[in-house]
């Protein structure tokens, strides 16, 4: 049950408090607030358990800034938390704990953002505005319904079965065919062709998010994705390949989320060892399209694959797509590879050659290049799969849908201007 609180609208509430745990802290905090305009004395100690009692019996803040640095189970705190803060409180955590699924969590369970202690004034004050910036913002009409994001990762077997070509294609249908505002992201950071593939300069903004993290934000992805079209932009690099890529994939999920906020479709061109690096990266996706050639090696690993998104991202809707596709000359014959893969493939894309060097030539998706072509067509047929896959999810999700934990706290989500992770956390 929600707090008892004094009637009269959301104006009349303090506009901010927090909850913190030490003194550090509280000093750093108090100033930075005196800037924000709001009162150095609703900063007050004791952390997340403190302001439970105080939120029992007072009426709850716009924003809430609270430590859990003392919780030994945050999720549950939190959900102690949403039973006494009214609707429309935008919540903050701050806390010691490293880790991107913490992280995950509490934002999934509907927080604004998390600071990992220790923080600078500057970290403090952007976050602060961004909260003032969410609840500020207008609250949508619930009667219109927002478009459903679509992220689909598109997966080869192999190197060389066309795993890039499909995303690119895809993510060009999605955009100039489906007209959906739609973020290509390739994961490949030292040998992506993405941007190659479109003529375009990949530009430094994937190595600048692996870099630093918690530079990304709204602002960040609008300067630092590379347009293609009107509704597609493109995230990609071509990083040196004498300098290792140092990160713990937090840059990656924030992108993601991000990209939710951004855009109505992601197409992640995901290598396969991104996938064994970062398995939180399917965490939310709603397509998986398993690229293959019909051999034996692209056949084992077809099946180990199937087998790892059983386990890990079960959510996800699975497409076989075996491309390259000939007539005669198979190492392996379609009965046979479905056969050993204990599944029917999806899609099967002919063998184009003349078509994919066009492509090549023009700089152009091979469905831009070669419209009429029967490969083309083959991945018109895939983007109709994807979209559907998640129209088909609606509604059966529709109905009898759990409520996020801090859903008590107001339907602000679905206009969170921006999310950052403070500093990058231990490998998930």
């Amino acid at each position: 049950m929600n707090a008892p609180w004094k009637p009269g609208s959301i104006s009349g509430r303090d506009p901010f408090a927090a909850f913190v745990c030490d003194d550090d802290t509280l000093d750093l905090l108090r100033p930075v607030v005196e800037e924000m305009g709001w009162a150095a004395d609703k900063c007050n100690m004791g952390g997340l358990r403190n302001a439970v009692q105080n939120l029992s019996i007072s009426a709850s803040p716009n924003i809430l800034l609270v430590d859990l640095s003392e919780s030994g189970d945050p999720l549950n705190d939190i959900n102690s938390l949403a039973e006494v803060c009214e609707p429309g409180t935008v919540v903050i955590a701050m806390g010691q704990v490293n880790d991107v699924r913490l992280y995950r969590d509490l934002i999934i369970s509907g927080l604004q953002d998390y600071l990992l202690k220790p923080f600078t004034p500057d970290q403090l004050r952007d976050v602060l505005s961004q909260a003032q910036a969410v609840f500020n913002a207008p609250k949508s009409d619930d009667g219109h319904a927002e478009k459903t994001h679509i992220s689909t990762a598109v997966i080869g077997t192999r190197g060389g079965v066309g795993a890039s070509t499909i995303a690119t294609s895809l993510a060009w249908l999605l955009s100039q065919e489906k007209e959906r505002l739609t973020a290509l992201l390739d994961l490949d950071v030292h040998f992506g062709t993405g941007a190659l593939s479109l003529d375009l300069e990949p530009g430094r903004g994937l190595t600048d998010a692996i870099d630093n993290p918690s530079r990304i934000d709204g602002l960040f992805i609008e300067r630092a994705m590379i347009k293609a079209n009107d509704k597609l932009s493109l995230l990609s690099a071509e990083a040196p390949i004498n300098s290792p890529m140092m990160t713990d994939g937090t840059a990656f999920f924030q992108l993601q989320e991000e990209f939710r906020a951004a855009f109505d479709c992601t197409v992640i061109d995901l290598p396969r060892d991104m996938l064994i690096n970062y398995p939180h990266l399917l965490g939310d996706v709603n397509a998986t399209v398993i690229a293959t050639e019909l051999t034996l090696a692209s056949a084992r690993d077809c099946i180990r694959l199937l087998s790892w998104l059983k386990s890990h991202a079960a959510q996800s809707k699975v497409y076989v797509v075996a491309n390259k596709v000939q007539t005669s000359n198979l190492e392996i014959s379609r009965q046979d590879f479905e056969s050993s893969i204990e599944r029917k493939i999806d899609i099967l894309i002919p063998y184009d050659a003349k078509t994919a060097a066009q492509s090549a030539k023009m700089g152009q998706a091979l469905v831009q290049a070669g419209r009429s072509s029967k490969a083309a067509a083959k991945i018109i047929e895939l983007s109709n799969l994807v979209l559907g896959s998640v129209d088909d999810g609606d509604d059966e999700s529709g109905s009898g849908e759990k409520q996020s934990i801090m859903g008590k706290l107001g339907d602000f989500k679905s206009f969170l201007p921006s999310k950052k992770v403070k500093e990058t956390a231990p490998k998930a």
